[in-house]
């Protein structure tokens, strides 16, 4: 619908037409139309990316969360080792040193193909011990050549950690907020589930060689059934609808910066990445504080430093399983309610430090606080604060930069994630000292 109108010229001689047609309803029309398309494209139907983005976060901490809840299994056959501990080091040192390398070639490398390789990795590390166990070990004690094979492979699960979760929270960083909490909850779940699995392996199995060699086999297992998932769910994610949406909103970004800033190689993309690290370097050092704390408690302390008369050799297992499972509320309590001042989240992660003289109470302070009741609460705090205030800052760190850096400062949060888990191993060695 229009209506016309006629306008005499400025030269006083001709006299030209106006058509004056009202665009108002065509432009809401359009305007409406685009609406509906946006919101279709960023509708997650069945919340499957949710799914998808959940399941990868299990994933990539299931291997980790395999190999330190069959303790029991690898100290039997190893007892003069620190499994713990040496498992720590080796994985996350690995873990480190792999991130680095990847940050500094993210931009010329596809996170969809790193992804794919570290599942790959992941399954050959977690063959490993049932193999191994079936082939060469069978429940003989003392065979240290089979140890220094599984530090190997623990070794092996941390590049492989490297290339999926800085690539998995990286892509998550593109997208809006709930998919990195479905991420960051997934690790939760991951060591959940594994607890859980240990709760009913030692009710089940006995806990002699026989009996620990099932539970241990049953974990991998488990674990390679998930890899496997994970790699059916990564490589139809990219066919989702919403992902689709992100992933173009991201092309088009960064086809604006290469027509602004020309290719970032060189010093163009050594000056971005050092934009992006001054960028995310608060929250990373939050990160840092949080895993410092956590890595350096649990799971060695948990599980070789504290003691009890009544629970006995349960006692460790139900203490990681409470960790496990309040990180989980922690990891979920984000869709919830986001903490969205970083400042709040990152004081919260130096107010954890008191962690340690009241764990350290725990083994030398009064004689209540030696017992069950204040550790296991300690344990329940501990897992609660490291998943709400890890879920906060993973969220909010990849949202400070340009959408087309999303990805490396979803890496880079990554590394002061594994930095914070590596100077936490080694701390833990203290408890022994």
């Amino acid at each position: 619908m229009g209506f016309t109108g006629k306008s005499k010229t400025t030269d006083g001689n001709s006299e030209s037409i106006l058509l004056l047609s009202s665009d108002a309803p065509a432009t809401a029309a359009t305007t409406t139309t685009t609406i509906a398309t946006t919101t279709t494209a960023t509708k997650d139907a069945f919340h499957l990316a949710y799914i998808v983005y959940f399941t990868l976060g299990c994933g990539f901490l299931l291997p980790w969360n395999a190999f330190i809840t069959a303790v029991d299994y690898f100290s039997y056959l190893y007892p003069d080792a620190s499994v713990d501990r040496i498992f720590a080091v080796a994985y996350m040192l690995v873990a480190l040193f792999s991130l680095l390398i990847i940050i500094l070639y993210a931009h010329k490398s596809d996170a969809f193909v790193r992804i794919n390789v570290g599942l790959g990795i992941f399954v050959l590390g977690l063959l490993v011990v049932p193999v191994m166990d079936i082939a060469y070990i069978k429940g003989q004690v003392g065979l240290y050549d089979g140890f220094y094979v599984t530090v190997a492979a623990v070794a092996l699960c941390g590049l492989a950690d490297a290339l999926v979760q800085g690539g998995v929270i990286g892509a998550a960083g593109e997208l809006p907020e709930r998919y990195m909490q479905a991420v960051v909850a997934g690790t939760a779940a991951s060591g959940v589930l594994v607890s859980f699995l240990r709760i009913i392996t030692k009710a089940v199995y006995s806990q002699d060689s026989d009996g620990l060699r099932s539970s241990a086999n049953l974990y991998f297992s488990v674990s390679i059934v998930v890899m496997v998932i994970c790699i059916g769910f990564h490589n139809v994610a990219h066919r989702l609808t919403v992902i689709k949406y992100y992933n173009e909103l991201k092309v088009q970004a960064v086809n604006e910066e290469k027509e602004e800033k020309g290719p970032l190689t060189g010093p163009v993309w050594r000056a971005t990445l050092w934009h992006i690290v001054g960028m995310v370097k608060w929250y990373g050092f939050g990160i840092v504080l949080i895993y410092i704390v956590t890595l350096s408690i649990f799971p060695g302390y948990i599980t070789e430093d504290v003691h009890s008369q009544i629970l006995k050799d349960w006692y460790s297992i139900l203490l990681i399983t409470g960790y496990n499972v309040f990180d989980l509320v922690g990891k979920s309590l984000t869709a919830v309610y986001l903490l969205e001042n970083a400042k709040v989240a990152i004081w919260g992660s130096v107010i954890r430090l008191l962690f340690f003289p009241l764990f350290l109470g725990c083994l030398h302070g009064p004689k209540f606080f030696r017992t069950e009741i204040p550790v296991t609460i300690l344990t329940c705090l501990l897992g609660l604060t490291n998943g709400y205030l890890t879920s906060v800052l993973m969220i909010l760190a990849p949202k400070v930069v340009q959408l087309q850096h999303s990805e490396t400062a979803g890496i880079v949060i990554v590394l002061f994630l594994v930095v914070g888990l590596a100077i936490g191993s080694i701390v833990s060695w203290f408890w022994v000292i």
